[in-house]
């Protein structure tokens, strides 16, 4: 079953293969479009962080026919916690309760998992490593991409999937500053330890830091956590893992428990950015997608959600409209004021989280306890039942 298809076959140039590029992939594909996708790295690496992709973006994925596959790539949780450093509840969310009530699942996976599932389905043969659009020219008729080796290539649209620092966004939308956030990141994947409890993703909130714990299933754990930092920082080699253990000193089980499981060398660093919203994504014949047109903290877990979403309005716009800069006009048109809200609620989140002041925590706790379970919870069947 494909993509109802109003319009003559089209070829797509993409450029970058993350999770929002190779779903636009599969979504082409599906509709009977062509396409080539450009990534600069010269491999798809196994890197060590996970993903939660929320009902959301699994209802998107079943209008390409991609949920079960997903799915079965990684663990369903049961619930979700917000705690404190001891280990009590801020707030709860029973997640597989609304996973029955919406008929969604939530599937928490490693990424390179992930970007499995999506390349199978998208074919290797149509991703071309080692090379990075650099530049383009919108002929009026079709585009001519630039790539990094000097070479040329023309196809009818170019979608910028290529990241938080997009080099088609910079050509599309000019050169401007990236937003930090105040904190920097830590990732790993862990074995399982005994101390993590099944089915249970959680966030702890302490003093300017968070930990974050991921069952991703086939024995996995990812985690994450964050510290208030000035921009920039880095590791010496060797001393991640002890610096996190003395940040995370005294918190519950299986924090420390997780630490001492991961490599040192396994555990990435990377600092939080965004970018304030803007109120174009697209120009003729190109566009962009994901962290490309929209980047996001990863505070509500929904950077790849998004750009899953985009992904599949993406193509079914390009499959309904004769015309391609209408067509790409009427996807950001479907997509930006959804996009630009997580943005906005995601950044301010992410601020809450990271407060040091004692009286801050305090508030922000009591508030968070206070808010009915009833009431968040409507909130996550809002945002699946709105999904574009």
């Amino acid at each position: 079953m494909s993509i109802a298809t109003g319009t003559a076959p089209r070829h797509v140039l993409i450029a970058g293969a993350g999770i929002g590029g190779l779903t636009l992939a599969c979504a082409l594909r599906r509709a009977g479009h062509t396409f080539t996708v450009f990534e600069r790295a010269d491999a798809l690496r196994w890197v060590g962080a996970g993903i939660i992709v929320q009902m959301n973006a699994a209802v998107a994925l079943r209008r390409i026919g991609l949920d079960t596959a997903v799915a079965s790539a990684g663990a369903s949780p049961t619930d979700s916690a917000i705690l404190k450093p001891s280990g009590a509840a801020i707030t709860r969310l029973p997640i597989q309760k609304l996973q029955r009530e919406l008929g969604a699942p939530m599937t928490c996976l490693h990424r390179a998992r992930l970007q499995g599932v999506l390349l199978e389905h998208a074919g290797a043969e149509y991703v071309r490593l080692g090379l990075a659009a650099t530049g383009f020219r919108d002929d009026g008729d079709g585009v001519t991409v630039t790539l990094s080796d000097g070479s040329t290539v023309k196809g009818d649209a170019l979608v910028g999937a290529d990241g938080l620092r997009s080099a088609v966004r910079s050509g599309l939308l000019g050169d401007a500053p990236l937003r930090y956030s105040g904190y920097t990141s830590w990732r790993g994947i862990s074995p399982e330890v005994p101390s993590v409890r099944p089915g249970c993703v959680s966030e702890t909130w302490g003093r300017g830091a968070r930990f974050g714990v991921v069952p991703i299933g086939f024995g996995q754990v990812y985690w994450y956590a964050t510290l208030n930092a000035p921009p920039g920082g880095q590791d010496a080699p060797g001393t991640t893992r002890v610096r996190l253990q003395e940040v995370f000193r005294g918190w519950h089980a299986p924090i420390s428990d997780l630490l001492a499981a991961t490599p040192d060398d396994a555990i990435v660093r990377t600092d939080i950015h965004d970018r304030p919203p803007v109120q174009r994504w697209s120009h003729g014949r190109v566009t962009l997608l994901g962290d490309a047109a929209h980047p996001m903290t990863p505070n509500l877990g929904q950077g790849g959600c998004q750009a899953i979403e985009d992904a599949v309005v993406l193509a079914e716009c390009l499959s309904t409209d004769a015309d391609v800069a209408r067509a790409l006009v009427t996807y950001e048109q479907r997509r930006r004021e959804r996009a630009n809200q997580i943005v906005l609620r995601s950044w301010r989140l992410g601020q809450m989280a990271q407060m040091e002041s004692p009286t801050g925590r305090f508030l922000r706790d009591a508030l968070f306890r206070l808010v009915p379970s009833g009431l968040a919870a409507r909130g996550v069947k809002d945002l699946v039942r709105s999904a574009a």
